[in-house]
C-alpha cells in the first residue's frame, strides 16, 4: 500500500473542523467496485488496494424490500405480491401501498429493528473511523412504497398518513443507530435520500420543513447523543435545504453534485458550517475526460472546498461505472492522495 490510512481521530478532526490532520480523507472505494472494469478488474482491484480507504465501512443487515432472511422471513419491508409487477415499468413506478388508507395494515407487518442477526457479522476495529450505513431513509423509502407520483402528491393529499409512515420508519432507524453504537461501535452513520433533481429539489422548502426536517433532526440528535456523526448522501440540487440541515446539526453532506449547484457559492456559504464529502463528477469527467482532465478536476475540487481546519473529504459523486478507464481511475486516486496532502 502506497499510503497509510488516516487514524480515526484525524477523520473526526476533519469532520468537526478541528485541524490536526495529515491529508484530506479519501473514500473513493465507497463508490467504486473493481468488477465494473470487466477484463481489467484485477488492475482496478490492485489500484484500490494501493490507496487506502480512510474509513472502515461496517456492514450490517438492514431489511430487504421483499425477501426476508432464512432465520426470519418477516425481516423485510413488504411481502411480495405479483400484482406489484408492471411490464416495462421503472423502479419508481412500482406501487406497493396503493391506498394510504391501508397504511396501518402494511405498517403492522413491517420488520422489527430488534432482529437479532442485524449485527451478526462483527468487524474488528483496525484504528480507522467506523462508518455504518443504509440506503433509503425518508423520501426514498416513501416513494419505494408508493411510487414517485403518489409520493409527491401524498404531501398535499395525505399529510397525516405521511407523518404516520415517517414516524414508523424513523423509530426503526433510531433503534438501528442505537444498536450500531452499542453492538458495532460506530463512529458515524451515512444514509441516503435523493431529494434533489438536476435543476432543483423535488419539493418546496415548506414541504421539507414539515415532513423531513423534524425526523432528520431526531436521527441526528440520536447519533450525537451517542458520540456519533451523521452523514447524508443526497443527489441533485439541494441548496435550498442546506441551511436547515446545518441548523439541525448534520455533520457531513455528499456529494454537492457537479453541474447542479454552484460549487464556489456552496463552499463560501456553507463550507465552514458542515463537512463536505465532495463527490467527483461521474457523469461527464469520468466517462469523457482524459486522465489529465481528471487530475485537473481533482485539483479544482480540493482548491474549491479545502479549509485548513478540515471540513472536506473526497470521494466519487456516485457509483463509478464501466465508462471509467483504468487510466482515469488511477489519475483520480493518485491526484486525490497527492494533492490532498496540501
Amino acid at each position: 500500500m502506497k499510503y497509510s490510512p488516516l487514524k480515526r481521530q484525524e477523520v473526526k478532526n476533519v469532520i468537526h473542523g478541528k485541524g490536526d490532520f495529515s491529508r484530506v480523507p479519501m473514500m473513493i472505494h465507497f463508490w467504486t467496485k473493481a468488477e465494473v472494469f470487466g477484463e481489467r478488474q484485477e488492475e482496478a482491484d490492485a489500484l484500490l488496494q494501493k490507496y487506502p480507504m480512510d474509513v472502515q465501512l461496517i456492514i450490517h443487515t438492514m431489511p430487504p424490500m421483499f425477501m426476508g432472511t432464512e432465520s426470519d422471513p418477516k425481516y423485510r419491508w413488504i411481502e411480495w405480491d405479483d400484482s406489484y409487477k408492471k411490464e416495462s415499468a421503472g423502479l419508481d413506478e412500482m406501487v406497493l401501498i396503493p391506498d394510504m388508507g391501508e397504511l396501518d395494515k402494511f405498517m403492522a407487518d413491517f420488520p422489527s429493528p430488534e432482529y437479532p442477526k442485524m449485527f451478526a457479522t462483527s468487524v474488528p476495529s483496525d484504528g480507522r473511523y467506523r462508518l455504518g450505513h443504509w440506503w433509503y431513509t425518508l423520501f426514498e423509502r416513501h416513494w419505494s412504497f408508493r411510487g414517485m407520483v403518489n409520493a409527491l402528491t401524498d404531501y398535499y393529499e395525505e399529510p397525516e398518513q405521511v407523518h404516520k409512515l415517517f414516524r414508523k420508519v424513523t423509530d426503526f432507524y433510531l433503534r438501528v443507530i442505537e444498536r450500531g453504537k452499542l453492538e458495532d461501535n460506530w463512529d458515524g452513520v451515512i444514509v441516503s435520500d435523493d431529494i434533489g433533481t438536476q435543476t432543483g429539489p423535488f419539493f418546496s422548502p415548506a414541504i421539507f420543513k414539515e415532513f423531513f426536517k423534524p425526523y432528520y433532526k431526531e436521527m441526528i440528535e440520536k447519533a450525537h447523543s451517542l458520540d456519533m456523526d451523521f452523514w447524508l448522501h443526497s443527489c441533485g440540487n439541494i441548496e435550498l435545504f442546506l441551511p436547515d440541515f446545518i441548523e439541525i446539526g448534520l455533520d457531513v453532506i455528499h456529494p454537492i453534485q457537479k453541474h447542479t449547484m454552484d460549487e464556489q457559492k456552496i463552499a463560501q456559504q456553507f463550507g465552514k458550517d458542515i463537512c463536505i464529502w465532495a463527490g467527483f463528477d461521474v457523469q461527464q469527467v469520468i466517462p469523457y475526460g482524459t486522465p489529465e482532465e481528471v487530475r485537473a478536476e481533482v485539483r479544482h475540487m480540493i482548491d474549491t472546498f479545502y479549509r485548513p481546519e478540515g471540513r472536506l473529504m473526497m470521494t466519487a459523486g456516485n457509483g463509478i461505472t464501466e465508462d471509467c478507464s483504468i487510466e482515469s481511475l488511477e489519475a483520480l486516486l493518485d491526484e486525490c492522495y497527492e494533492y490532498g496532502k496540501k
